[in-house]
């Protein structure tokens, strides 16, 4: 599995592993340090119910799914998922269900409009960025994408 996250993961049982729901957007009711997702012109996300099914079952306390873009990938850019529990001034924290999800706003550029998933395969299982409306194309394992100009 290309993803660090996921080898280090159990696996859940398999009527865990994929929510046939919809899509929900990460929006902020908490306190925490930092700035919230509050202004819509600034970008929101969006997760499947499965991608919240499974945070809930792998974080504790005050963890939460980071999500980053890095420079890298056979198409330019990769997405990197982290469990953290450190939230930085220039992060925007989205929550649904009491899963919490952290992109840094540079980040964010790169992932607005995106929905966050939950995938469980035969070799692998991973979180991963679908239906990114900022990519132009991906590669096949879709860990990296390249930008729309």
């Amino acid at each position: 599995c290309p993803a660090p996250l996921c080898r280090t993961l159990p696996r859940p049982p398999p009527s865990l592993a994929c929510g046939a729901g919809g899509t929900r957007r990460w929006t902020s009711s908490f306190s925490q340090p930092g700035p919230t997702e509050s202004d819509p012109g600034e970008g929101q996300v969006f997760l499947s119910e499965s991608c919240v099914k499974r945070l809930l079952e792998i974080t504790e306390g005050s963890e939460f799914l980071r999500l980053q873009v890095e420079g890298g990938g056979c198409s330019g850019f990769q997405y990197k998922f982290s469990l953290d529990t450190v939230i930085n001034p220039d992060d925007r924290v989205f929550e649904q269900g009491g899963a919490r999800v952290v992109v840094d706003v540079d980040s964010l550029a790169f992932v607005k409009g995106s929905m966050v998933d939950f995938s469980q395969e035969l070799i692998r299982s991973s979180f991963q960025v679908v239906s990114n409306p900022q990519a132009e194309k991906g590669c096949s394992c879709g860990t990296s994408f390249s930008v729309k100009f």
